[in-house]
């Protein structure tokens, strides 16, 4: 008969899940501190000869996500402290998140520094909202801006709910910047059409002629230098804002796909942990895995500390309901869903319980949605194949460990049943009797039985022998 003590005992599974949370509290800690104890400002300093002699440059690339917002409003932030003439939007992108493009393009109206976009190939759909956001825009040649309409997390088009937002943003912000609101909502809605230029059922993409013939933009530049002689700003220090390490980190970090993957490790290793209950390979990587999610979340104002309580929260009924009450109830279904809705709350840049317009929680929830199918499937195919992995064999227990197998959690000793013996201590109730010729700890069933009184063995669960007095 196999036996292994405490192999499958609930209590290994709560100390495990709880050094889990307490190995998670402090990473997340020890994490949070070292991004924010970063010094985010670059040496600059405003001075009285400074003043009014400096341009700031801010690169604007790749994916429009509230990393890159949190890096221009830092720059606006150095530009407007330095008391600097200007500052440039040095663009090359395809676009991004909404809501992180109408976090930038509220920064750029609420400045009073003169703000210039430099599109330097693309300014596509969110690129298009913060390039009509500047008081001046300048493209250089064979480049592009437009095609503005909204898209979910699939990639197709989104509902007509969120193109009318998206067409009253493209709309106010021209307005507000004194540029023609019906080529800016063109660029959303493929139905209004602009006579010589945008054709009936199509989205409005401008090349940089047909920008500039339209007066969209003030000139066509090929170099970064020639916008600044443009402005009249040859004669202005020229400051680069530069993404920090720990921006480059937290916005690598915060991206929707760096966030599916951290998610998967989170529920696979903590599906995996409570498989083999213990402290190992598998809830070293959920810990690993919540502390890189929740970690930038934070920092960047996105995971509000209470959101984070309830992913704990639902974790531990999770773990009540599997080891705790037999069968699937409320606590595991409520736990479930204070995970899920943990973990896209904290994606969404809520104040407290305030959150926004559902169009911007939609990249959050396609986010989800995607993680929660991505890992159904990795759980089934690890959980079929992985098993024969013997590397996997090294790090996590995959023999079965239930009774059917051969494994309790104490000796068995059903053989005892029913036998007769006699009690070598006294039994208060508990003590030890001779039963087969063997030494038994035995417990009465709440009579005192004294020295040497016949027993006779009544029940063996629970682990325990329980006897009886036998009358003489």
């Amino acid at each position: 008969m196999k036996t292994k003590n405490n192999i499958s005992h609930p209590l290994n599974a709560k100390r495990g899940v709880y050094t889990i949370l307490l190995m998670f509290c402090f990473v997340l800690l020890a994490t949070t501190l070292a991004f924010t104890t970063i010094d985010y400002e670059p040496e600059i300093r405003a001075t009285e000869s400074s003043a009014g002699t400096q341009v700031f440059i801010v690169m604007v690339e790749v994916l429009i996500d509230n990393g890159l917002h949190r890096y221009i409003e830092r720059g606006i932030s150095l530009a407007e402290s330095n008391e600097a003439v200007g500052i440039i939007l040095h663009m090359d992108t395809f676009g991004g998140l909404v809501d992180a493009a109408d976090k930038i393009r509220k920064n750029l109206l609420d400045t009073d520094l003169v703000t210039v976009t430099f599109i330097d190939k693309n300014a596509a759909s969110a690129g298009a909202l913060i390039s009509f956001a500047t008081n001046h825009i300048f493209m250089a040649p064979g480049s592009s801006i437009g095609a503005a309409t909204v898209v979910d997390g699939s990639g197709t088009k989104a509902d007509e709910k969120m193109q009318s937002y998206m067409r009253g943003l493209m709309r106010s912000t021209a307005e507000a910047t004194g540029r023609d609101p019906r080529i800016a909502e063109a660029m959303v809605d493929e139905n209004i059409f602009i006579e010589g230029v945008s054709p009936e059922g199509s989205l409005l993409t401008l090349s940089t002629t047909e920008a500039y013939e339209l007066g969209l933009i003030q000139g066509k530049k090929r170099t970064l230098d020639e916008v600044i002689a443009a402005m009249g700003w040859e004669d202005k220090e020229i400051v680069y804002v530069r993404e920090t390490t720990a921006e480059q980190v937290l916005r690598f970090l915060a991206h929707p796909i760096m966030s599916s993957i951290l998610m998967m490790m989170m529920l696979g290793g903590l599906y995996f942990e409570l498989q083999s209950p213990g402290v190992g390979f598998p809830g070293a990587m959920a810990s690993i895995g919540a502390v890189l999610f929740f970690a930038p979340m934070y920092i960047m104002g996105f995971a509000q500390p209470w959101e984070i309580i309830l992913f704990f929260i639902g974790v531990l009924l999770i773990v009540t309901e599997i080891f705790f009450l037999p069968g699937f109830g409320i606590p595991g279904m409520l736990g479930i869903t204070l995970v899920i809705f943990s973990l896209v709350a904290s994606m969404i840049g809520n104040v407290g319980f305030s959150f926004p317009p559902m169009e911007y929680m939609t990249r959050a929830i396609w986010t989800m949605a995607i993680t929660i199918v991505l890992s159904i499937l990795m759980f089934f195919s690890l959980g079929k194949y992985l098993p024969q992995n013997t590397m996997f064999k090294r790090l996590v227990l995959v023999d079965s460990t239930s009774k059917a197998e051969g494994y309790t959690s104490s000796e068995n000793k059903d053989n005892l049943l029913g036998k007769i013996g006699v009690a070598i201590t006294a039994l208060r109730p508990a003590g030890i009797a001779l039963i087969d010729d063997q030494r038994v700890d035995v417990v009465s069933q709440g009579d005192f039985i004294e020295n040497g009184a016949r027993v006779k063995v009544v029940n063996t669960s629970s682990s325990r022998v329980m006897v009886s007095r036998v009358s003489s």
